[in-house]
């Protein structure tokens, strides 16, 4: 068994994919080809190995297994510290704050009082309409910055994990 820190394993996992898919355009490009009326199709036939190139195939898919398997086993038993959940919370819990800061911020930039755009289909109405925010906006931007704290410190942390802690991948992906 090898040892490697979960930003290595992306790495290496991010490597066997793009060989996977080189192995898979190359065997698209060349499992069958075109030749002209007349023209010899042996003289224009690439080289292509059907027994081999699937060999590559399976076994990179089983080391693309292997190591994603490794990362899921991991990100479910590795607690990540200050924010006390597993790798696999923090990574639903980071785009859940991201949406949230995304929301305070688009509240607390809104003007108390807007005038409100009542041209409707080509016609413009006499009636001038103001759209009024219904809520605190020093409240909002209290929680806008201590959500953008927490996220800051939730990322950090999960990127502390992800390059120290190490986890355990079988050798053969190595290979």
């Amino acid at each position: 068994m090898a040892q490697m820190t979960s930003a290595e394993a992306a790495k290496l996992l991010k490597k066997l994919n793009e060989e996977l898919g080189a192995v898979m355009r190359k065997e698209e490009q060349s499992k069958d080809f075109l030749a002209a009326l007349g023209e010899d199709p042996e003289t224009v036939r690439p080289a292509y190995d059907y027994a081999e190139t699937s060999e590559k195939i399976n076994g990179l898919e089983a080391k693309i297994r292997l190591l994603k398997h490794s990362i899921n086993s991991f990100n479910v038993s590795t607690v990540v510290p200050g924010i006390d959940m597993t790798i696999d919370q923090a990574l639903i819990y980071i785009p859940q704050l991201t949406k949230k800061c995304g929301k305070l911020w688009e509240m607390m930039n809104k003007l108390p009082k807007a005038r409100e755009n009542s041209a409707m289909y080509g016609r413009t109405n006499p009636v001038i309409d103001y759209r009024y925010i219904n809520y605190d906006i020093a409240e909002v931007e209290h929680d806008y910055y201590e959500c953008k704290k927490e996220l800051d410190r939730a990322q950090l942390q999960l990127d502390l994990v992800n390059s120290t802690v190490q986890l355990t991948v079988d050798n053969s992906v190595m290979e």
